[in-house]
């Protein structure tokens, strides 16, 4: 199938979306339109994020769907209240032709009284969240006995974020008769249990190759020493001043960490994380999705749901652990027929992670060198060019102040005054990357640097109190193991560790403190409730010289 003609699709279906610019459905679509069209066969549809997976499910059954019957004959589930409000946005566009279709989303962190009023109005089509949905089930407001169509979408998600009960619960509500549609980037076990269980004969259709990276993303990694990551993050930001795209953080402290030192160095950032209420948590998806912010810094919890087209970058300020899941933030970006670029920040321990990253997502990894400080100013002083170039000016109105502005500058000629705008312009970040040093791993300076306790002095470790000691029967191993399993794939450097009656002291590299006190707080060892807390710096000679032995963990 070639245009959106061909695939059966009502006049007035096909003039909404080609007013939206559609006119050749992506792959996932060409398959799965047709056949929810002529068919009545549950179906399961892999297929990474970003191919479309809305429009493959949502023009076919708004076609379908009886207007003038106020039964709901739709539900689609979905993890998140970002991807609830766009997948209603969608078919709300999809249907701006088509009178008396009804779409409600549902979800939680929302005043309930008003969504049961608008189910009370009779729509066509729930779509909704498995939270909010199991409540509105429970309380009689959202009635499925004349459901027709159930659709999963995002169901390894879901999963993921441990609903399979919820959904069990919702499925089980839905009559027999109904088509079952599942759409799930990967198959993992519950979701074959799920379809086993739930699903009649289900058709399997797959686009792309499993864990395959999206063919218009380029993957681009750069090596730094750990304490040397935020910097390489602002110079490559520096490098593309047209950057929109979203910062990958590993925990929520590192997240709030990282955009607080962005904004505070004067960038146009902000944080998506567990602890913002619902309305922070709106307002900056407002500001993003607006375009009103350059840089998203987020955890991948807090960034699930999240579908904007026009991303420029994604960066991985740490690597995942899990390889799929660094398939699934590649895939946020080079949407829509767009290009896009994946950058990841690495140390030198983590090339061996980059070969099998590029083994898994069948693409090349291209080593990129962290910009030196005059490439940037180069490129910024361009940027300001190009704008002053092509900005836009009412001549009517400038044309009354330039008796006044030349009389002013008539003492300079035209390369004097451009030299001065430009170092009115630029001054302060020339000043910055004045006599940058260059911070890219090379193999001269890896073996400088990692000498001498890895290139760590004692005041890049911070010095942690744990409430157990030899008493408990605690040893050195028994800390690092603990960081090992709480911390899991970060390779978190241990200083000196002292094991005393009580209580004991271990150093931990600065970069990762808070995550160390926040992880081991929340153990127990030997039926002790842990107590990890920052502890004064020791003075004196208690260190085993500049060198003392370091413990390092390694990747699981």
């Amino acid at each position: 199938m070639q245009l959106f003609q061909e695939a059966g699709l009502s006049e007035d279906i096909l003039k909404a979306i080609g007013e939206m610019g559609f006119v050749e459905p992506t792959p996932i679509q060409g398959k799965i339109i047709p056949e929810i069209l002529n068919n009545e066969n549950d179906l399961v549809a892999l297929a990474q994020t970003g191919t479309g997976k809305t429009g493959a499910f949502g023009l076919p059954v708004i076609q379908m769907i009886e207007a003038d019957n106020r039964d709901v004959q739709v539900l689609v589930m979905c993890p998140t209240r970002e991807l609830c409000l766009q997948i209603a946005k969608d078919l709300n566009a999809f249907a701006k032709y088509i009178e008396q279709i009804n779409i409600v989303p549902v979800y939680g962190g929302s005043d309930i009284k008003t969504q049961i009023r608008a189910l009370r109005r009779g729509p066509q089509i729930v779509i909704g969240t498995p939270g909010r949905l199991i409540d509105l089930i429970d309380r009689g407001v959202l009635k499925l006995n004349n459901l027709r169509r159930l659709i999963l979408d995002e169901a390894d998600e879901m999963l993921n974020m441990g609903f399979k009960d919820d959904l069990e619960k919702i499925i089980s509500q839905t009559p027999e008769g109904r088509q079952m549609l599942l759409f799930s980037a990967t198959m993992p076990k519950t979701i074959a249990s799920i379809s086993k269980r739930y699903m009649n004969n289900p058709i399997e259709i797959k686009v792309g190759t499993k864990n395959a990276g999206a063919d218009n993303v380029e993957h681009h990694y750069y090596m730094v020493h750990a304490s040397d990551r935020y910097n390489a993050l602002k110079r490559i930001v520096d490098m593309n001043p047209l950057v929109y795209g979203i910062v990958f953080c590993r925990t929520r402290q590192e997240t709030k960490d990282v955009a607080d030192k962005l904004l505070a160095d004067g960038y146009n950032a902000d944080s998506l994380h567990g602890d913002l209420s619902q309305a922070q948590r709106d307002l900056v998806m407002h500001r993003f999705r607006g375009g009103h912010l350059q840089l998203l810094v987020a955890t991948d919890v807090a960034a699930r749901g999240i579908d904007v087209n026009n991303l420029t970058h994604v960066i991985n300020y740490n690597l995942p652990d899990d390889f799929e899941v660094y398939i699934h933030r590649s895939g946020r970006t080079g949407r829509a027929g767009k290009s896009g670029i994946c950058i990841s920040i690495i140390h030198t321990r983590e090339t061996r992670r980059i070969a099998e990253l590029e083994r898994v997502a069948k693409k090349t990894f291209i080593r990129k060198m962290v910009p030196t400080g005059d490439e940037i100013t180069e490129r910024q002083l361009l940027h300001f060019v190009e704008k002053v170039e092509n900005i836009e000016y009412d001549e009517e109105t400038i044309n009354k102040y330039m008796p006044a502005i030349s009389e002013k500058f008539a003492a300079m000629d035209r390369d004097e005054l451009i030299k001065r705008f430009v170092a009115m312009a630029f001054s302060r970040f020339v000043e910055y990357y004045k006599d940058a040093p260059d911070i890219n791993v090379t193999k001269s300076n890896s073996r400088e640097r990692s000498s001498s306790r890895g290139g760590h002095s004692r005041g890049d470790y911070a010095r942690l109190f744990i409430n157990a000691g030899k008493t408990d029967k605690i040893n050195t191993g028994d800390i690092i193991g603990m960081i090992n399993k709480k911390l899991r794939g970060v390779e978190v450097k241990v200083g000196k560790i002292e094991i005393l009656g009580n209580f004991s002291f271990f150093e931990v590299d600065k970069e990762y403190e808070t995550d160390v006190v926040k992880a081991l707080n929340k153990m127990s060892f030997s039926g002790r409730r842990l107590v990890v807390e920052p502890a004064s710096p020791k003075t004196g000679g208690g260190r085993r010289g500049s060198g003392g032995r370091q413990k390092r963990r390694r990747f699981n």
